[in-house]
């Protein structure tokens, strides 16, 4: 397993979308990186996270219809 902190591998994605965060290698003409993450583990259990992208901050949240709402 991968640790969070841990750059993600070249051409590489979670097997199943339930799945831990565990990454797998895809073909060998792959273009890019895929990891999917279930939202509890992104949330762990809060409504609203912050992401910091390239010295901005963003603001994902849930909304209580359950829908994904990304601001900066």
């Amino acid at each position: 397993m991968t640790h969070p902190t841990e750059p993600i591998p070249p051409d590489t994605r979670v097997a199943h979308h339930d799945a831990p965060a565990t990454v797998q290698r895809k073909g060998p003409h792959a273009t890019g990186a895929v990891l999917r993450l279930p939202s509890r583990a992104i949330f762990a259990g809060a409504q609203e996270v912050e992401i910091d992208h390239n010295g901005a901050v963003y603001r994902l949240r849930q909304t209580s219809l359950g829908k994904l709402i990304l601001t900066k």
